[in-house]
């Protein structure tokens, strides 16, 4: 029998956490966050990550268990919170898993494409490309589009990954992943994706990145430079943190630093929303609707698994 799990989605500054709580107070139950960047220790306030209040009404999971320079990935999330849910399960709690971050999301619920060996030579080719300033991610979107929709232009291992693939088989990795069988879910889900107007989440949007640049953003990436974390890593490269790097190194000024942010997170939700709307499953609610929420949930667990305890 497949382990009951809740799932919430959505864009950024939705408010998904609080959302999560509210369910994880009503059921008993613990929250395990799906956000690659909530992962990385001392990357707090530009990630919005769960603060101390929130932890103490729900327990979340998930958060400040990597070093900004240590390698994490989807493959990394997944078989973390295996774990941990089994855990939850073997307490009679179903977990609620809640965040952005859709590859992780698609890594736990469906599995990961795990590919033949990559050939050395290509790759190595390909970095050596990349380290004269070749526009890798560019090409990658001629050849694979999809795949170049959801990886980042500063994620190299990915990018090299992708295009290794297209050069020695012929075919996107879009494809092997497909044939893979993503269709096939590794649990029994109840999926609520959060929404509203999108000019509103704009609002929230913009207000939110003022509150953080208030709170101290610009010093907390100040600090993990002089911890000695390269503004090159993947958890650097992140939004927010990237465009307060460009701006202490005096790429941009602070004004044009607040105006990329707010525009970068703008259309980072949409893609968010692009992301999350390819889910047939998924039920569609507003950030207000907790009581829906919960009789959904109510029912979803009433059908199996009489082990749950509310």
């Amino acid at each position: 029998m497949k382990k009951n799990i809740i799932v919430i989605c959505g864009p950024t500054g939705i408010g998904k956490t609080g959302f999560a709580i509210g369910l994880a107070k009503k059921f008993n139950t613990e929250i395990v966050g799906a956000d690659s960047m909530q992962i990385y220790r001392h990357l707090d306030i530009g990630t919005a990550k769960p603060d101390a209040r929130e932890r103490a009404m729900a327990r979340h999971h998930m958060v400040d268990v990597a070093d900004p320079d240590e390698d994490f990935d989807a493959a990394k999330f997944a078989g973390m919170a295996d774990t941990i849910i089994d855990g939850l399960d073997q307490q009679g709690k179903v977990a609620i898993v809640a965040g952005g971050t859709g590859f992780y999301l698609k890594a736990l619920l469906h599995g990961l494409f795990r590919g033949r060996a990559a050939d050395p030579e290509v790759v190595a080719r390909l970095e050596a490309e990349a380290a004269t300033g070749a526009d890798l991610h560019s090409r990658l979107q001629g050849l694979d589009p999809e795949s170049a929709a959801r990886i980042h232009p500063n994620d190299l291992f990915r990018v090299v990954r992708a295009l290794e693939v297209v050069e020695t088989t012929g075919r996107p990795i879009s494809s092997f992943q497909q044939d893979h069988g993503f269709e096939a879910e590794r649990y029994r889900c109840l999926k609520f994706g959060l929404y509203m107007d999108r000019e509103k989440l704009y609002q929230r949007i913009e207000k939110r990145v003022d509150i953080m640049l208030e709170q101290g953003l610009v010093d907390e990436v100040r600090g993990l430079l002089d911890r000695g974390y390269s503004p090159d890593l993947k958890s650097m490269q992140s939004i927010g943190y990237r465009h307060v790097c460009d701006c202490l190194s005096g790429k941009f000024t602070f004004e044009e630093t607040v105006r990329l942010l707010k525009r970068d997170t703008r259309r980072y939700a949409k893609r968010q929303f692009t992301w999350f709307r390819r889910d047939k499953d998924m039920i569609w609610l507003e950030p207000g609707e907790t009581e829906r929420a919960e009789n959904l949930v109510t029912e979803f667990l009433k059908k199996r698994d009489r082990r749950v305890r509310f």
